[in-house]
């Protein structure tokens, strides 16, 4: 089984794991409770309704999620969702909170430390409250990194909590291992999630490498909720699940948590499990331009988790910005349903939420995901199944029109790859085929022509990440429709907005920053319509790093990504590059270990001069 999605009424035998009976007894007891004894029960705690049916379906929440880790732990599903209500990261051990009765996720974690012994666990919480039950759980506790971003205000938007801000970090031997990323305004929207993603949670979560990823899925941070008001659209959530899929081999468990907008919740949802299916993401709308309000607090949690984490450290942190003015007695008002503000944030969110549909519509996912062009088969190649071994070429006169420009593809051999990848790139760019990987004998001219074929085909912009001993084609434009990265070059230079060039780091610290600090930003600033990964002449990267990389630029052109690498490459690579761009998890890195300084000096130094055009390198807000 690929994807577990979990509901089964035997959950109700799930064995609670918290420490406290006497909570777990007097929860029992309110399945006998009148309607007043119920009313009482609930007001001792801070936004709970009791009913009688609530101990029955939290437990079936409970079972849920211990289920969900119990399949994915035994390699039964290779990652999943548990659609549950009620949720849980508000609950503590022994005290309900804000609709949560038991701690679905933070039980789920216990429960895989003490079944399956892991021991890095980590959970993501992208809920638009806190979820302070999880925190206060976890906060001694290093074995499990808490992250969550959330709605905080200065402190005037529930919970109402001073250790709800960036400076809470953990307490004892937990110090770092709780991350917390508060915003303090609404309105934040794709490009200020994907920014705490690449800038904060990212880095972390590589340095940590967890065994286990545990999502506390609330889509009240999603467009048109009312609790969030924010403006991050359902395709949003299915890159961030993509992201978070290259950790931990892929293990992901989602458990549902809040969304209170019934159709951008099942939107969310369905992009969720797309991803967690292996299909790509659409990719994301609007401009991918952080807030100022963003950047602060992206700002400042860099600056509060840089002791204890190598990677802040190396990236070089922005001085720690001042704590937030912690005023609780100064709310916000709640947006009233059937007010001017309501009617308008529904309208919007209604025309949001339509243009995702007919976008998904005019472009469905392709009906072959990931496609291979060989000029010869490798009887040691292995491949996914459903993988399509493309036997079709491009019609004859098509290459032959190309290759009466380039003598080096006159040859046999790279006529008849020049063909193939004609054909596979067609297949890409008119909807039928996601993504692909092909081989030739004329890397450096087969890529020329495959950026002119694009560019002439459907795709108004083109991003190249070229890996090893490959110059930039000379006729290439610099009108903007093509990002070329180079990645492996003799040394740290910004040609141009266009033109990137960066040495290729000898460390898995200073390869992840980077992926994360430079080619990711440049990419999701960019939106291309296509991506080329060329691994040419001596690009020096294991195969982890390529499946890696190859990984990670699924997202930012809806999964329309074609690899070429040599012909001479090792089947080994070519099948790694196949199962990732298919959907599975790439393979661990391996140990972190820090980036040279020779490295950071030369990352810093490219961010400094491409950061006022590329806004998405930005790591704190300018002053």
């Amino acid at each position: 089984m690929r994807t577990a999605l979990v509901y089964h009424e035997e959950m109700t035998a799930a064995r609670l794991l918290w420490e406290d009976p006497e909570y777990v007894s007097l929860l029992r007891g309110t399945q006998a409770l009148g309607t007043e004894e119920l009313r009482a029960l609930s007001g001792q705690y801070d936004a709970v309704y009791f009913h009688p049916s609530t101990f029955h379906c939290a437990r079936l929440a409970a079972g849920a999620a211990l289920q969900l880790v119990d399949a994915v732990l035994t390699g039964a599903a290779h990652n999943g969702l548990a659609l549950v209500r009620p949720p849980g990261h508000h609950s503590q051990r022994a005290a309900a909170s804000g609709f949560c009765v038991f701690n679905n996720v933070a039980l789920a974690a216990k429960h895989a430390q003490q079944r399956h012994g892991l021991h890095r666990i980590l959970i993501v919480d992208w809920d638009v409250h806190h979820g302070q039950g999880t925190q206060y759980i976890f906060e001694d506790d290093p074995s499990v990194l808490y992250f969550s971003w959330h709605r905080y205000e200065h402190g005037r938007f529930w919970p109402y909590l001073r250790e709800s801000d960036a400076d809470a970090i953990g307490r004892g031997q937990g110090r770092g291992f709780t991350v917390n990323l508060p915003w303090n305004q609404v309105g934040m929207g794709n490009a200020d999630y994907m920014a705490a993603f690449l800038h904060v949670l990212l880095p972390v979560a590589f340095e940590f490498d967890p065994e286990l990823v545990l999502i506390s899925a609330g889509f009240d941070s999603a467009i048109g909720d009312p609790e969030g008001q924010m403006q991050a659209t359902p395709e949003c959530f299915a890159h961030l699940t993509q992201l978070l899929q290259v950790l931990a081999g892929g293990r992901v468990c989602a458990v549902l948590e809040g969304g209170y907008h019934l159709e951008s919740l099942s939107q969310s949802v369905c992009m969720v499990v797309k991803a967690l299916l292996g299909d790509p993401a659409p990719p994301l709308s609007g401009p991918m331009v952080p807030q100022h309000s963003a950047l602060e607090s992206i700002q400042s949690v860099r600056a509060a988790q840089a002791p204890h984490w190598t990677s802040l450290r190396q990236q070089g942190s922005s001085p720690i910005l001042s704590s937030s003015t912690w005023s609780p007695e100064e709310r916000p008002s709640p947006v009233s349903p059937g007010g001017p503000k309501f009617e308008a944030a529904e309208a919007q969110t209604s025309a949001v939420l339509s243009s995702l549909l007919d976008q998904l519509h005019l472009h469905p996912t392709p009906p072959v995901r990931t496609a291979v062009a060989l000029t010869a088969l490798d009887a040691a190649l292995v491949l996914p199944p459903e993988v399509l071994l493309q036997e079709g070429s491009a019609p004859q006169e098509e290459t032959q029109a190309w290759a009466r420009l380039y003598k080096a593809l006159a040859q046999d051999t790279a006529f008849i790859a020049l063909g193939k990848v004609l054909h596979l790139l067609n297949g890409i760019l008119d909807g039928q085929v996601s993504s692909g990987i092909a081989t030739t004998p004329a890397i450096a001219v087969t890529l020329e022509v495959a950026i002119s074929h694009g560019l002439s085909h459907r795709a108004q912009r083109v991003l190249c990440v070229a890996m090893g001993q490959l110059d930039r084609p000379p006729d290439l434009t610099s009108d903007g429709r093509t990002l070329w990265l180079s990645i492996r070059g003799k040394e740290a230079a910004a040609l141009s907005t266009f033109h990137v060039s960066v040495p290729l780091p000898g460390t898995t610290g200073g390869f992840l920053s980077c992926i994360l600090a430079l080619v990711l930003p440049l990419a999701y600033g960019f939106q291309p319509d296509l991506v080329l990964v060329v691994l040419g002449p001596a690009h020096g990267l294991q195969d982890p790093q390529a499946a890696l990389l190859a990984a990670l630029l699924r997202g930012p052109a809806g999964g329309r990504v074609l690899v070429l690498v040599e012909q001479e490459s090792p089947s080994q690579l070519v099948g790694v590059l196949g199962r990732v761009l298919h959907g599975e998890a790439p393979p661990i890195l391996g140990p972190f270990s820090m980036a040279s300084p020779e490295d950071l000096q030369a990352l810093i130094h490219l961010r400094g001069q491409l950061e006022a055009q590329w806004k998405m390198l930005q790591v704190a807000a300018p002053s």
